[in-house]
Protein backbone atom coordinates (compact mmCIF):
# COMPACT_ATOMS: atom_id res chain seq x y z
CA UNK A 1 0.00 0.00 0.00
CA UNK A 2 1.88 3.48 -1.08
CA UNK A 3 1.13 5.89 1.56
CA UNK A 4 1.01 9.59 1.09
CA UNK A 5 4.19 11.19 3.14
CA UNK A 6 3.69 13.85 5.51
CA UNK A 7 0.34 13.75 5.45
CA UNK A 8 0.41 13.21 10.06
CA UNK A 9 1.34 15.80 11.94
CA UNK A 10 4.80 14.64 14.43
CA UNK A 11 3.56 12.76 17.83
CA UNK A 12 5.52 14.18 20.78
CA UNK A 13 5.63 10.97 23.52
CA UNK A 14 4.59 12.41 27.23
CA UNK A 15 6.66 12.72 29.71
CA UNK A 16 6.08 9.55 32.32
CA UNK A 17 5.39 10.82 35.95
CA UNK A 18 6.62 8.46 38.81
CA UNK A 19 3.73 6.73 41.11
CA UNK A 20 5.31 7.95 44.41
CA UNK A 21 8.31 10.42 45.23
CA UNK A 22 10.51 10.88 48.43
CA UNK A 23 13.57 12.70 49.08
CA UNK A 24 15.26 9.14 48.54
CA UNK A 25 13.60 7.35 45.48
CA UNK A 26 11.44 8.34 42.73
CA UNK A 27 9.71 5.36 41.35
CA UNK A 28 8.05 4.30 38.56
CA UNK A 29 5.49 1.79 37.09
CA UNK A 30 5.96 0.74 33.91
CA UNK A 31 3.44 -1.40 31.98
CA UNK A 32 3.94 -3.37 28.57
CA UNK A 33 0.88 -4.26 27.03
CA UNK A 34 -0.64 -5.59 23.68
CA UNK A 35 -3.14 -2.64 22.18
CA UNK A 36 -3.76 -1.00 18.77
CA UNK A 37 -1.97 2.60 17.20
CA UNK A 38 -2.55 4.31 13.91
CA UNK A 39 0.79 4.74 12.50
CA UNK A 40 -0.78 6.86 9.58
CA UNK A 41 -4.10 7.87 8.85
CA UNK A 42 -4.39 6.31 5.45
CA UNK A 43 -3.68 2.90 7.38
CA UNK A 44 -5.77 1.16 9.62
CA UNK A 45 -5.31 0.75 13.16
CA UNK A 46 -1.93 -1.64 13.93
CA UNK A 47 -1.83 -4.57 16.73
CA UNK A 48 1.32 -3.08 18.43
CA UNK A 49 3.43 -4.06 21.36
CA UNK A 50 4.20 -1.09 23.67
CA UNK A 51 5.18 0.43 27.16
CA UNK A 52 2.26 2.35 28.85
CA UNK A 53 0.12 1.97 25.78
CA UNK A 54 1.84 4.04 23.35
CA UNK A 55 4.54 3.97 20.18
CA UNK A 56 7.00 4.92 21.55
CA UNK A 57 6.88 4.33 24.48
CA UNK A 58 6.75 7.58 27.74
CA UNK A 59 9.98 9.60 28.10
CA UNK A 60 11.49 8.87 31.44
CA UNK A 61 12.92 12.22 32.78
CA UNK A 62 14.83 12.61 35.45
CA UNK A 63 17.57 14.42 37.26
CA UNK A 64 21.34 13.43 37.53
CA UNK A 65 22.12 11.69 40.74
CA UNK A 66 18.20 10.99 41.35
CA UNK A 67 17.65 7.61 42.47
CA UNK A 68 15.49 6.00 40.82
CA UNK A 69 13.50 2.71 41.05
CA UNK A 70 11.22 1.23 37.60
CA UNK A 71 8.54 -1.58 38.10
CA UNK A 72 8.43 -3.03 34.86
CA UNK A 73 5.36 -4.77 34.73
CA UNK A 74 4.98 -7.77 31.34
CA UNK A 75 0.75 -7.33 30.58
CA UNK A 76 1.44 -8.81 27.05
CA UNK A 77 -0.24 -12.21 25.89
CA UNK A 78 0.99 -15.67 25.89
CA UNK A 79 1.13 -15.55 21.79
CA UNK A 80 3.78 -13.39 19.87
CA UNK A 81 3.00 -10.98 17.50
CA UNK A 82 5.47 -12.10 15.00
CA UNK A 83 7.45 -15.17 14.05
CA UNK A 84 9.15 -16.76 16.84
CA UNK A 85 11.95 -19.11 15.95
CA UNK A 86 12.11 -22.43 17.65
CA UNK A 87 15.84 -23.19 17.02
CA UNK A 88 17.27 -19.74 18.94
CA UNK A 89 18.00 -19.74 23.06
CA UNK A 90 15.18 -19.85 25.16
CA UNK A 91 12.65 -20.22 22.26
CA UNK A 92 12.17 -24.24 22.35
CA UNK A 93 8.75 -25.57 22.73
CA UNK A 94 8.96 -25.82 26.54
CA UNK A 95 9.72 -22.11 26.91
CA UNK A 96 7.07 -19.58 26.75
CA UNK A 97 7.01 -17.73 23.80
CA UNK A 98 6.19 -14.20 25.19
CA UNK A 99 9.54 -13.27 27.54
CA UNK A 100 10.77 -9.46 28.17
CA UNK A 101 13.40 -8.12 30.12
CA UNK A 102 14.32 -4.01 29.75
CA UNK A 103 18.02 -3.01 29.46
CA UNK A 104 18.48 0.89 29.96
CA UNK A 105 20.69 1.26 27.41
CA UNK A 106 23.90 3.40 27.87
CA UNK A 107 22.94 3.30 31.89
CA UNK A 108 25.68 2.95 34.73
CA UNK A 109 23.71 0.46 36.88
CA UNK A 110 24.25 -3.13 38.87
CA UNK A 111 24.11 -6.48 37.00
CA UNK A 112 21.05 -7.33 38.47
CA UNK A 113 19.30 -3.75 36.97
CA UNK A 114 20.83 -4.08 33.48
CA UNK A 115 18.24 -6.10 31.40
CA UNK A 116 20.56 -9.31 30.92
CA UNK A 117 19.31 -11.04 28.45
CA UNK A 118 18.76 -14.12 30.53
CA UNK A 119 16.74 -12.21 33.26
CA UNK A 120 13.43 -12.46 31.32
CA UNK A 121 10.27 -12.60 32.93
CA UNK A 122 6.81 -13.38 31.35
CA UNK A 123 3.01 -11.94 32.64
CA UNK A 124 2.46 -11.39 36.17
CA UNK A 125 6.03 -12.90 36.56
CA UNK A 126 4.72 -16.29 36.41
CA UNK A 127 7.74 -17.62 34.98
CA UNK A 128 11.52 -16.13 34.98
CA UNK A 129 14.85 -16.62 33.05
CA UNK A 130 17.88 -18.12 35.11
CA UNK A 131 19.14 -14.82 35.89
CA UNK A 132 16.04 -12.87 36.92
CA UNK A 133 16.76 -11.54 40.42
CA UNK A 134 14.57 -8.81 41.63
CA UNK A 135 11.44 -6.83 40.17
CA UNK A 136 11.87 -3.40 40.67
CA UNK A 137 15.09 -2.04 39.30
CA UNK A 138 17.41 0.53 40.47
CA UNK A 139 18.71 3.46 38.37
CA UNK A 140 20.98 5.99 40.46
CA UNK A 141 21.88 8.14 37.49
CA UNK A 142 25.27 8.73 38.61
CA UNK A 143 26.43 10.05 35.38
CA UNK A 144 26.65 12.50 33.07
CA UNK A 145 23.39 14.37 31.37
CA UNK A 146 22.37 12.17 28.48
CA UNK A 147 19.89 11.08 26.06
CA UNK A 148 19.98 7.16 26.93
CA UNK A 149 16.66 4.96 25.92
CA UNK A 150 15.21 1.91 27.11
CA UNK A 151 13.97 -1.39 25.41
CA UNK A 152 13.49 -5.19 25.31
CA UNK A 153 16.24 -7.42 25.53
CA UNK A 154 15.09 -10.80 25.97
CA UNK A 155 17.01 -13.76 25.13
CA UNK A 156 16.55 -14.77 21.40
CA UNK A 157 13.44 -12.29 20.64
CA UNK A 158 15.09 -9.21 21.01
CA UNK A 159 14.67 -8.02 17.65
CA UNK A 160 10.49 -9.32 17.46
CA UNK A 161 10.24 -7.31 20.69
CA UNK A 162 11.32 -4.07 19.57
CA UNK A 163 9.91 -4.10 16.00
CA UNK A 164 6.55 -5.02 17.96
CA UNK A 165 7.10 -1.69 19.84
CA UNK A 166 8.80 -1.83 23.18
CA UNK A 167 11.35 1.26 22.83
CA UNK A 168 11.39 4.55 24.77
CA UNK A 169 13.72 7.16 25.74
CA UNK A 170 15.26 8.26 28.99
CA UNK A 171 16.99 11.70 29.52
CA UNK A 172 19.20 12.72 32.07
CA UNK A 173 19.70 16.77 33.03
CA UNK A 174 21.13 18.82 35.67
CA UNK A 175 21.47 22.37 36.21
CA UNK A 176 25.22 22.61 34.30
CA UNK A 177 23.21 21.79 31.18
CA UNK A 178 20.13 23.87 31.76
CA UNK A 179 22.62 26.82 32.49
CA UNK A 180 23.65 26.72 28.69
CA UNK A 181 20.26 27.96 27.26
CA UNK A 182 20.46 25.44 24.68
CA UNK A 183 16.60 25.65 23.17
CA UNK A 184 14.58 23.59 25.44
CA UNK A 185 10.81 23.15 26.71
CA UNK A 186 8.34 22.75 23.37
CA UNK A 187 11.67 23.41 21.59
CA UNK A 188 13.33 20.14 22.46
CA UNK A 189 11.80 17.58 20.59
CA UNK A 190 13.09 13.59 20.66
CA UNK A 191 13.09 12.18 17.23
CA UNK A 192 12.83 8.33 17.30
CA UNK A 193 13.63 7.11 13.57
CA UNK A 194 12.40 3.33 13.18
CA UNK A 195 11.42 1.97 10.11
CA UNK A 196 8.14 -1.47 10.00
CA UNK A 197 6.33 -2.77 6.95
CA UNK A 198 2.57 -3.30 7.11
CA UNK A 199 0.71 -5.63 5.02
CA UNK A 200 -2.39 -4.84 3.53
CA UNK A 201 -4.37 -4.97 6.85
CA UNK A 202 -2.36 -2.82 8.55
CA UNK A 203 -0.61 -5.10 10.45
CA UNK A 204 3.00 -5.62 10.58
CA UNK A 205 4.61 -7.50 8.44
CA UNK A 206 8.14 -9.26 9.57
CA UNK A 207 9.76 -12.17 7.29
CA UNK A 208 9.26 -15.23 8.85
CA UNK A 209 11.83 -17.41 6.95
CA UNK A 210 14.84 -16.82 4.85
CA UNK A 211 16.35 -18.55 1.62
CA UNK A 212 19.43 -20.64 2.47
CA UNK A 213 21.05 -23.19 0.06
CA UNK A 214 20.69 -26.52 0.69
CA UNK A 215 18.27 -25.97 3.68
CA UNK A 216 18.19 -29.53 5.71
CA UNK A 217 15.20 -31.52 6.55
CA UNK A 218 14.73 -30.26 9.55
CA UNK A 219 15.04 -26.47 8.40
CA UNK A 220 13.07 -24.11 11.67
CA UNK A 221 9.85 -22.83 10.91
CA UNK A 222 9.86 -19.70 11.50
CA UNK A 223 13.55 -18.68 10.90
CA UNK A 224 15.69 -15.78 11.88
CA UNK A 225 16.82 -13.41 8.80
CA UNK A 226 19.93 -11.92 8.56
CA UNK A 227 18.58 -8.60 8.90
CA UNK A 228 15.30 -6.85 8.61
CA UNK A 229 14.61 -3.30 6.92
CA UNK A 230 11.02 -1.84 6.66
CA UNK A 231 9.90 -0.53 3.55
CA UNK A 232 8.38 2.55 5.57
CA UNK A 233 10.29 5.08 7.90
CA UNK A 234 8.43 5.81 11.27
CA UNK A 235 8.75 8.78 13.52
CA UNK A 236 7.75 9.05 16.97
CA UNK A 237 5.22 6.22 15.93
CA UNK A 238 3.77 7.79 12.94
CA UNK A 239 5.06 7.43 9.10
CA UNK A 240 6.67 10.42 7.45
CA UNK A 241 5.08 13.03 9.69
CA UNK A 242 5.19 16.66 9.38
CA UNK A 243 6.61 19.33 12.23
CA UNK A 244 5.75 23.36 12.12
CA UNK A 245 8.69 24.42 14.05
CA UNK A 246 8.89 28.49 13.95
CA UNK A 247 11.99 30.31 13.09
CA UNK A 248 14.12 29.70 16.04
CA UNK A 249 16.54 27.11 17.12
CA UNK A 250 15.53 23.54 17.92
CA UNK A 251 16.79 21.20 19.94
CA UNK A 252 16.49 17.44 18.41
CA UNK A 253 17.44 14.10 20.33
CA UNK A 254 17.76 11.86 17.55
CA UNK A 255 17.73 8.14 18.57
CA UNK A 256 18.05 5.19 15.83
CA UNK A 257 15.65 2.62 17.02
CA UNK A 258 15.61 0.64 14.29
CA UNK A 259 16.68 -3.39 13.78
CA UNK A 260 19.08 -3.27 11.02
CA UNK A 261 19.04 0.41 9.19
CA UNK A 262 21.39 3.07 9.29
CA UNK A 263 20.43 6.58 8.26
CA UNK A 264 22.30 8.80 6.72
CA UNK A 265 20.53 12.15 7.62
CA UNK A 266 20.46 15.17 5.43
CA UNK A 267 18.14 18.53 4.92
CA UNK A 268 17.21 19.25 1.39
CA UNK A 269 17.49 23.27 2.55
CA UNK A 270 21.00 22.67 2.15
CA UNK A 271 21.37 23.64 5.98
CA UNK A 272 23.51 21.92 8.79
CA UNK A 273 23.05 20.29 11.90
CA UNK A 274 24.41 21.47 14.48
CA UNK A 275 25.69 18.71 16.32
CA UNK A 276 26.07 18.97 20.09
CA UNK A 277 26.08 15.59 22.13
CA UNK A 278 26.49 11.84 21.35
CA UNK A 279 25.19 8.38 23.29
CA UNK A 280 27.06 9.41 26.44
CA UNK A 281 25.76 13.41 26.59
CA UNK A 282 27.25 16.60 25.36
CA UNK A 283 30.50 17.14 23.13
CA UNK A 284 33.31 18.90 24.23
CA UNK A 285 32.62 22.10 21.41
CA UNK A 286 29.72 21.77 18.82
CA UNK A 287 30.51 20.27 15.52
CA UNK A 288 28.61 21.37 12.44
CA UNK A 289 27.98 18.84 9.77
CA UNK A 290 26.17 19.04 6.73
CA UNK A 291 25.06 14.85 7.28
CA UNK A 292 24.72 13.03 10.45
CA UNK A 293 25.68 9.20 9.76
CA UNK A 294 23.70 6.93 12.52
CA UNK A 295 23.63 3.36 13.31
CA UNK A 296 21.17 1.56 15.11
CA UNK A 297 20.84 2.54 18.79
CA UNK A 298 23.11 5.48 18.55
CA UNK A 299 22.20 8.87 19.35
CA UNK A 300 22.99 12.52 18.03
CA UNK A 301 22.03 15.81 20.57
CA UNK A 302 21.38 18.10 17.57
CA UNK A 303 20.30 21.97 17.08
CA UNK A 304 18.86 23.26 13.88
CA UNK A 305 18.54 26.86 13.13
CA UNK A 306 15.35 27.80 11.19
CA UNK A 307 15.69 31.67 12.30
CA UNK A 308 16.34 32.79 8.09
CA UNK A 309 13.89 30.23 7.07
CA UNK A 310 10.90 31.73 5.14
CA UNK A 311 7.08 31.10 6.73
CA UNK A 312 5.42 28.23 4.65
CA UNK A 313 8.72 26.93 3.82
CA UNK A 314 8.91 22.99 3.83
CA UNK A 315 12.19 21.07 3.98
CA UNK A 316 12.79 17.35 3.76
CA UNK A 317 14.84 15.09 6.62
CA UNK A 318 16.84 13.11 3.68
CA UNK A 319 18.02 9.55 4.37
CA UNK A 320 20.55 8.44 1.44
CA UNK A 321 22.21 5.32 3.38
CA UNK A 322 22.48 2.17 1.80
CA UNK A 323 20.94 -1.29 3.60
CA UNK A 324 22.57 -3.04 4.53
CA UNK A 325 25.30 -0.59 5.31
CA UNK A 326 27.40 0.40 3.51
CA UNK A 327 27.58 -2.18 0.78
CA UNK A 328 23.79 -2.73 0.36
CA UNK A 329 21.01 -0.60 -1.63
CA UNK A 330 20.46 2.41 -1.70
CA UNK A 331 17.14 3.86 -0.14
CA UNK A 332 14.10 4.54 -2.54
CA UNK A 333 14.12 8.13 -2.71
CA UNK A 334 10.10 8.23 -2.40
CA UNK A 335 10.51 5.84 0.23
CA UNK A 336 13.08 5.01 2.93
CA UNK A 337 15.07 8.13 1.33
CA UNK A 338 12.22 10.37 3.13
CA UNK A 339 12.11 10.62 6.80
CA UNK A 340 9.96 13.67 7.79
CA UNK A 341 9.03 17.26 6.75
CA UNK A 342 9.53 20.18 8.67
CA UNK A 343 7.07 23.00 7.90
CA UNK A 344 8.47 26.87 9.01
CA UNK A 345 5.61 29.19 10.85
CA UNK A 346 6.52 32.45 12.15
CA UNK A 347 8.10 32.88 15.62
CA UNK A 348 6.22 33.84 18.60
CA UNK A 349 7.96 35.49 21.05
CA UNK A 350 11.76 35.76 20.99
CA UNK A 351 14.53 33.08 20.43
CA UNK A 352 16.95 33.98 23.70
CA UNK A 353 18.43 30.18 23.09
CA UNK A 354 22.04 29.76 21.76
CA UNK A 355 24.41 27.08 21.06
CA UNK A 356 27.48 28.11 23.39
CA UNK A 357 31.42 27.12 21.62
CA UNK A 358 31.69 25.27 24.58
CA UNK A 359 29.46 22.65 25.68
CA UNK A 360 31.69 20.19 28.63
CA UNK A 361 34.53 19.10 29.74
CA UNK A 362 35.62 16.19 28.41
CA UNK A 363 39.10 14.35 29.53
CA UNK A 364 40.58 11.78 27.36
CA UNK A 365 42.16 8.52 28.38
CA UNK A 366 45.54 7.76 28.49
CA UNK A 367 46.56 4.67 26.19
CA UNK A 368 49.54 4.07 29.01
CA UNK A 369 46.23 3.99 31.50
CA UNK A 370 45.57 0.77 29.59
CA UNK A 371 46.03 -2.08 31.68
CA UNK A 372 44.93 -4.81 28.78
CA UNK A 373 44.28 -4.62 25.29
CA UNK A 374 41.65 -7.04 24.08
CA UNK A 375 41.07 -7.95 20.16
CA UNK A 376 37.78 -8.49 19.33
CA UNK A 377 36.81 -10.26 16.15
CA UNK A 378 33.61 -9.92 14.17
CA UNK A 379 32.82 -12.66 12.58
CA UNK A 380 30.30 -14.35 9.94
CA UNK A 381 29.68 -18.51 9.08
CA UNK A 382 26.84 -20.63 8.90
CA UNK A 383 24.59 -22.83 11.69
CA UNK A 384 23.76 -26.42 11.68
CA UNK A 385 20.85 -25.21 9.30
CA UNK A 386 23.27 -23.42 6.72
CA UNK A 387 21.78 -20.01 7.56
CA UNK A 388 24.53 -16.98 8.56
CA UNK A 389 26.12 -17.06 11.85
CA UNK A 390 26.92 -13.83 13.69
CA UNK A 391 29.98 -14.60 15.90
CA UNK A 392 32.52 -12.37 18.17
CA UNK A 393 36.00 -13.91 18.61
CA UNK A 394 33.75 -17.33 16.52
CA UNK A 395 32.35 -18.01 20.33
CA UNK A 396 28.17 -17.13 20.72
CA UNK A 397 26.28 -16.24 23.04
CA UNK A 398 26.58 -19.36 25.49
CA UNK A 399 30.14 -20.40 24.95
CA UNK A 400 31.29 -19.57 28.33
CA UNK A 401 33.31 -16.12 29.75
CA UNK A 402 36.31 -15.00 28.06
CA UNK A 403 36.75 -11.43 29.59
CA UNK A 404 36.74 -10.54 32.69
CA UNK A 405 38.06 -6.83 33.28
CA UNK A 406 38.72 -5.77 36.54
CA UNK A 407 36.50 -2.98 38.01
CA UNK A 408 38.27 -0.02 38.06
CA UNK A 409 41.09 -1.02 35.13
CA UNK A 410 40.89 0.46 31.61
CA UNK A 411 41.25 -1.25 28.71
CA UNK A 412 41.61 -0.92 25.12
CA UNK A 413 39.53 -3.29 22.62
CA UNK A 414 40.45 -3.37 19.61
CA UNK A 415 37.29 -4.69 17.27
CA UNK A 416 38.64 -6.49 14.26
CA UNK A 417 36.18 -6.51 11.17
CA UNK A 418 37.16 -8.55 8.71
CA UNK A 419 34.13 -9.12 6.71
CA UNK A 420 31.12 -7.23 4.97
CA UNK A 421 29.07 -4.11 6.33
CA UNK A 422 29.47 -1.83 9.51
CA UNK A 423 29.09 -3.17 12.68
CA UNK A 424 27.57 -1.38 15.49
CA UNK A 425 28.94 -2.75 18.93
CA UNK A 426 27.82 -1.83 21.90
CA UNK A 427 28.90 -2.62 25.74
CA UNK A 428 26.95 -2.56 28.39
CA UNK A 429 27.99 -1.12 31.86
CA UNK A 430 30.11 1.79 30.37
CA UNK A 431 30.78 4.84 27.69
CA UNK A 432 33.27 4.49 26.29
CA UNK A 433 36.34 6.75 23.87
CA UNK A 434 37.02 6.03 20.71
CA UNK A 435 40.67 6.14 20.07
CA UNK A 436 40.90 5.35 16.43
CA UNK A 437 40.19 3.52 13.12
CA UNK A 438 43.55 1.20 11.38
CA UNK A 439 43.04 -0.41 8.00
CA UNK A 440 44.28 -3.50 7.45
CA UNK A 441 44.61 -6.55 5.10
CA UNK A 442 41.34 -8.67 5.32
CA UNK A 443 42.83 -11.28 2.86
CA UNK A 444 45.98 -11.43 5.25
CA UNK A 445 43.91 -11.65 8.37
CA UNK A 446 41.62 -14.31 7.01
CA UNK A 447 43.73 -16.46 5.69
CA UNK A 448 46.24 -16.09 8.30
CA UNK A 449 44.80 -14.79 11.55
CA UNK A 450 47.55 -11.65 11.73
CA UNK A 451 47.11 -8.37 11.32
CA UNK A 452 48.82 -6.64 8.95
CA UNK A 453 48.46 -2.59 9.00
CA UNK A 454 47.77 -0.83 5.60
CA UNK A 455 47.25 2.53 6.60
CA UNK A 456 47.94 5.45 9.26
CA UNK A 457 45.34 5.34 12.46
CA UNK A 458 42.62 7.42 10.97
CA UNK A 459 41.21 9.51 14.22
CA UNK A 460 37.69 9.40 15.24
CA UNK A 461 35.02 12.15 13.13
CA UNK A 462 35.07 15.81 15.77
CA UNK A 463 31.85 14.28 16.59
CA UNK A 464 32.92 11.01 18.26
CA UNK A 465 35.19 12.87 20.40
CA UNK A 466 32.37 12.50 23.41
CA UNK A 467 31.47 9.41 25.36
CA UNK A 468 29.58 6.28 23.45
CA UNK A 469 28.29 3.42 23.99
CA UNK A 470 27.93 2.24 20.35
CA UNK A 471 30.58 2.58 17.69
CA UNK A 472 30.39 1.72 14.45
CA UNK A 473 33.01 -0.90 13.50
CA UNK A 474 33.65 -0.59 9.81
CA UNK A 475 34.99 -3.22 7.36
CA UNK A 476 39.06 -3.73 6.91
CA UNK A 477 39.33 -1.90 10.12
CA UNK A 478 40.34 -2.43 13.49
CA UNK A 479 38.45 -0.08 15.84
CA UNK A 480 40.21 0.69 18.85
CA UNK A 481 37.91 2.21 21.99
CA UNK A 482 39.19 2.68 25.67
CA UNK A 483 37.46 2.20 28.64
CA UNK A 484 37.10 2.33 32.33
CA UNK A 485 35.04 -0.61 33.98
CA UNK A 486 32.92 -0.41 36.89
CA UNK A 487 32.33 0.83 39.21
CA UNK A 488 29.95 -2.16 39.55
CA UNK A 489 31.06 -5.82 39.40
CA UNK A 490 29.02 -8.48 37.83
CA UNK A 491 27.78 -10.20 34.47
CA UNK A 492 27.21 -8.22 31.86
CA UNK A 493 27.14 -8.07 27.73
CA UNK A 494 28.44 -6.87 24.14
CA UNK A 495 26.44 -7.16 21.12
CA UNK A 496 26.21 -6.15 18.13
CA UNK A 497 23.17 -3.95 17.92
CA UNK A 498 21.68 -4.97 14.63
CA UNK A 499 19.29 -6.69 15.71
CA UNK A 500 19.11 -10.14 14.21
CA UNK A 501 22.73 -10.23 14.72
CA UNK A 502 22.03 -10.12 18.17
CA UNK A 503 19.73 -13.02 18.45
CA UNK A 504 22.03 -15.09 16.35
CA UNK A 505 24.52 -14.82 17.48
CA UNK A 506 26.60 -11.72 17.89
CA UNK A 507 26.44 -11.00 21.59
CA UNK A 508 28.75 -12.60 24.40
CA UNK A 509 28.69 -12.31 28.51
CA UNK A 510 31.23 -10.55 30.28
CA UNK A 511 32.31 -10.88 34.44
CA UNK A 512 33.29 -7.62 35.84
CA UNK A 513 35.81 -8.92 38.49
CA UNK A 514 35.80 -7.10 41.83
CA UNK A 515 39.48 -5.13 42.86
CA UNK A 516 39.42 -7.37 45.26
CA UNK A 517 40.23 -10.21 43.72
CA UNK A 518 42.40 -11.42 40.41
CA UNK A 519 43.44 -13.59 38.60
CA UNK A 520 46.69 -15.81 39.65
CA UNK A 521 48.57 -16.50 36.54
CA UNK A 522 49.23 -20.41 36.00
CA UNK A 523 50.70 -22.74 33.82
CA UNK A 524 47.49 -24.15 33.81
CA UNK A 525 43.72 -24.12 34.87
CA UNK A 526 44.00 -25.99 38.70
CA UNK A 527 40.41 -27.65 37.99
CA UNK A 528 40.45 -28.59 34.27
CA UNK A 529 44.02 -28.54 33.38
CA UNK A 530 43.42 -26.02 30.64
CA UNK A 531 46.04 -23.22 29.67
CA UNK A 532 44.79 -20.34 30.64
CA UNK A 533 44.03 -19.07 27.39
CA UNK A 534 42.04 -22.26 26.59
CA UNK A 535 39.95 -22.51 29.81
CA UNK A 536 36.46 -21.97 28.61
CA UNK A 537 34.74 -23.15 32.48
CA UNK A 538 35.86 -19.82 34.47
CA UNK A 539 37.52 -21.76 36.75
CA UNK A 540 41.11 -19.88 37.51
CA UNK A 541 41.98 -19.58 40.96
CA UNK A 542 41.15 -16.31 42.32
CA UNK A 543 42.97 -14.54 45.05
CA UNK A 544 42.61 -11.58 47.31
CA UNK A 545 44.34 -8.40 46.10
Amino acid sequence: MALTPFLDPLHIPRVLRPKKRSKDVTYYEVKMEEFFHQFHSELPETKVWGYEGQIPGPTIEVEQRECVHVKWMNNLPDEHLLPVDPSLHSSGEHMPQVRTVVHLHGAEVEPDSDGYPDAWFTRDFGKCGPRFVQKVYKYPNNQRPATLWYHDHAVGITRLNVYAGLAGMYIIRNEQERALNLPSGRYEIPLVIQDRTFNDDGSLFYPSTVNVVDPPPNFPNPSITPGVAGDTIVVNGKAWPYLNVEQRRYRFRILNGSNERFYRLSLDSGQQFIQIGSDGGLLQKPVRLDELVIAPAERIDCVVDFTNQPVSTKIVLKNTATTPFDFGAPPDPETTGLVMEFRVVERTGSDTSSVPQFLSTIKRFDEGDASRIRDITLDVTTDMYNRLLFLLNNRDFMDGITENPIVGDVEIWRIINPGLGVHPIHIHQIQFQILDRIPFDTDVFNLTGQLRFTGEPEPPQANERGWKDTVQAPPGFVTRIIMRFGPYSGRYVYHCHILEHEDHDMMRPFDVVPRRWVRVKKSDCEMCSEAPDVCMNNCFTMIKF
